[in-house]
């Protein structure tokens, strides 16, 4: 069985081909949606456009990703994971997209991701969002609390989807009374976020040592302090003998004032295998270039690195940046055997100073990668950790079934 694009017998918002990304992929009862925000094709004027409040907007995002699980013969009760990113101009007005999902969605609770994110690609854009979902709705490890849970954005249950991945909502220093943990103390927060990952692991019966990835979200000024987390990742993560996937964002705030940093982790059931195709930067690091559980290859965040020298690439060409970035990409894909057609999503995070130049990215993609294409997501951010990157990517992808 292979990956498909999904294409739904009736899509009113925009002509979706020709793009280098699809609505969504399906695998048998198993489907993924890219992101997408309110936006839709206004033929009075040949461009797309978006507006509205958060609510409508939402209605609109939710409408749209919804009919692309039902092209895949899905619908809301088998979401197993939903992906939220609110700008930090929607931000004060979140509570309204939250009752949207809630009365979509009623009684079933996938798990919820919350990015903050600095803003969309499309400025007026307040909300994307993007879901994963198997026949069935997966499993529920752990029950949705009445209250939020210290360590979590919102009230979320722990799910496991597709192939063995288990899901946990964003995870923030916020305690049980929503008071900021570690005060101005990035790498406290760090720690408390990753300490209360490990906390909703155990109560599905894992924990950290299951952790495929770790993506991380800090502001610009974690930057100059931000390797002091190496310690903590060391001491907290790889105890199976892998380090997971991992990647860093810096976005102008985040959830809450005096916060410093949030955190999505994903876990797997299966045993995790370590997937390097030689490159030694990774021998000291507390993170994998990739991460191989049952069929699903999960990467870290790839930007226009050397792998040899550790010098960031073309530094004012984004262009430059994305054909360095993909090539690693499909680099590590092939030394396991896949190639473009494998890639089951890809996240891109661009520097708002870039934006400008964004449309480079996708002549690179149209070149580089193929059919059915990913189903992919794209956010802007304030800036990277190295601050010569411009584009971060990250990846999944899915090994063929053996036999």
């Amino acid at each position: 069985m292979t990956l498909s694009a999904i294409r739904p017998p009736s899509f009113p918002w925009f002509p979706y081909e020709g793009f280098t990304f699809c609505l969504g992929l399906a695998e048998g009862e198993t489907a993924w949606t890219s992101g997408h925000t309110a936006a839709s094709h206004d033929p009075a004027i040949g461009k797309m456009t978006v507006g509205g409040s958060m609510e409508q907007q939402a209605r609109t995002a939710y409408e749209k990703v919804l009919t692309i699980l039902a092209g895949a013969g899905l619908g809301p009760g088998d979401v197993t994971r939903i992906t939220e990113n609110v700008t930090l101009a929607g931000l004060p007005e979140y509570e309204a997209a939250a009752a949207v999902r809630r009365e979509l969605f009623g009684e079933h609770q996938p798990t919820l991701r919350t990015v903050v994110v600095d803003r969309l690609v499309r400025r007026a854009a307040l909300l994307e969002v993007e879901l994963h979902a198997v026949a069935g709705g997966g499993k529920e490890l752990r029950a949705a609390s009445e209250a939020r849970d210290a360590g979590t954005w919102a009230a979320s249950p722990v799910r496991e989807g597709h192939d063995g991945a288990v899901y946990l909502p964003t995870m923030i220093p916020v305690d049980a009374s929503g008071e900021v943990v570690a005060p101005g103390d990035f790498v406290g927060q760090y720690r408390y976020c990753l300490e209360q990952a490990d906390v909703l692991l155990r109560q599905a019966g894992l924990s950290l040592d299951d952790a495929v990835t770790t993506y991380d979200y800090s502001t610009p000024e974690t930057r100059s302090v931000y390797r002091k987390t190496h310690r903590v990742r060391k001491e907290l993560l790889g105890g199976a003998g892998v380090y997971p996937g991992a990647g860093g964002i810096l976005m102008s705030r985040l959830h809450h004032p005096g916060q410093l940093v949030a955190i999505d982790v994903t876990a797997s059931r299966h045993p995790l295998e370590l997937v390097n195709p030689g490159w030694s930067r990774y021998d000291t690091l507390t993170y994998a270039p990739g991460v191989r559980a049952g069929r699903t290859l999960y990467m870290s965040g790839f930007a226009a690195l050397d792998m040899e020298t550790q010098e960031a690439l073309h530094p004012d060409d984004i262009g430059a940046q994305a054909e360095a970035t993909y090539g690693a990409i499909l680099h590590l894909l092939k030394h396991e055997g896949l190639d473009a057609t494998h890639l089951l999503e890809t996240t891109e995070y661009c520097v708002e100073s870039a934006l400008p130049d964004y449309r480079a990215v996708a002549a690179v993609r149209e070149r580089l990668l193929s059919p059915p294409w990913p189903a992919s997501t794209g956010a802007i951010c304030a800036g990277l950790l190295r601050p010569e990157f411009l584009l971060e990517v990250f990846p999944t992808a899915l090994y063929p079934e053996e036999g």
